[in-house]
């Protein structure tokens, strides 16, 4: 039945953040960013994950598409620190994906 069916929009967007975390370096970033819990040069998340300064920015781009990663600018340059926001909706899209209850609303991702 249709309306025991995820909405398409909230699945949209459900699948957009499944997809940014589909890269192991990503869900290393984005775990790295999550438990040091403040703003982070490119250079410093480089030298954690070991992977090559560009590879690094792409992955960036990707996760701050979907707003996992925020951008503060720092001068002339760019610092990085997880979406708090999206710490707490992420495993309440996944809930819903298996089945269960949300357990927050997703309004603040």
């Amino acid at each position: 039945m249709v309306d025991d069916l995820l909405d398409r929009d909230t699945a949209q967007t459900y699948a957009s953040w499944f997809r940014a975390l589909a890269d192991p370096s990503r869900v290393q970033i984005v775990e790295y960013l999550a438990r040091h819990a403040r703003p982070m040069s490119v250079g410093e998340i480089v030298a954690a994950v070991g992977l090559a300064q560009s590879t690094v920015s792409q992955h960036l781009k990707i996760l701050t598409e979907v707003r996992f990663v925020l951008v503060e600018p720092v001068g002339t340059a760019r610092h990085y620190r997880i979406n708090d926001a999206c710490v707490g909706c992420f495993p309440s899209a996944a809930d819903v994906v298996m089945g269960r209850p949300a357990p927050s609303p997703i309004g603040a991702c």
